[in-house]
């Protein structure tokens, strides 16, 4: 990315943008054309799972009003008790906190280059995958990277601060099913498939939640609602071939 195009960013991409430059990082922002302020909606935009994305979770220290970051994968729930074990009691994070803490604002909160630094936490099923997405300091940018890149660019621990996984199995084609009498009512804007279960079947070639292919994830963000309802044909189909 060339100096005139770094200019041409939202001031706080730019932010990023310098910083992961000074780092050697090979992966400069990208700016997406929809929001991405939701793990889900990042995800979409990407054509990825929505367990590679690496969302930033802000919680406040009450002993100190120190800002605690905890990045984890899209598809998790952070343990607020495990993460209160390892740095102390936490308090509720607002807007406003976090805008003053961080210098971003909700939705697009990096995980690195804060205003103020963070305490910073790396949930370890982020590891799951060899290529991770991040906010970049706008709710429209990101930028790609691997888990251990994170390690490095913000030199914080790994550790397990996310609830235990239900067991989804039992639920997830239930879950699919109703999202697909969503889809079949909507007359524009279809949901997304997604229901947060990013495992793709090694026999089907298939993701275990939403069973589509990986090119099918890829483009869902990319078709409009004529292609997406023809690729929810095609899932009610692998519906109906799960249930019997």
């Amino acid at each position: 990315m060339c100096g005139a195009e770094v200019k041409n960013l939202p001031e706080g991409v730019q932010r990023i943008a310098a910083a992961l430059l000074a780092q050697g990082h090979p992966h400069a922002p990208v700016m997406l054309e929809d929001a991405a302020r939701t793990a889900l909606q990042a995800a979409d935009a990407l054509g990825i799972e929505v367990g590679q994305i690496a969302k930033s979770i802000i919680f406040r220290r009450k002993t100190d009003d120190a800002a605690v970051l905890v990045i984890t994968s899209g598809d998790m729930r952070v343990d607020e008790k495990k993460v209160a074990a390892l740095v102390g009691p936490l308090g509720r994070a607002d807007a406003g906190f976090v805008k003053t803490k961080t210098g971003y604002s909700i939705g697009g909160v990096p995980p690195i280059a804060h205003t103020t630094p963070s305490v910073t936490l790396i949930d370890e099923e982020l590891f799951r995958f060899d290529e991770i997405w991040a906010a970049a300091g706008h709710p429209h940018a990101v930028f790609k990277l691997q888990p251990d890149d994170l390690m490095r660019l913000s030199g914080a621990p790994v550790v397990n601060v996310v609830e235990q996984a239900p067991e989804v199995e039992l639920t997830a084609i239930e879950l699919l099913a109703a999202r697909a009498t969503q889809a079949r009512a909507a007359v524009t804007n279809l949901p997304s498939p997604c229901i947060s279960v990013c495992s793709m079947d090694p026999v089907t070639d298939l993701c275990a939640g939403c069973l589509r292919t990986i090119d099918e994830i890829r483009q869902w963000s990319r078709s409009d609602d004529a292609a997406k309802r023809v690729m929810w044909q095609r899932i009610e189909q692998r519906l109906s071939e799960a249930q019997v």
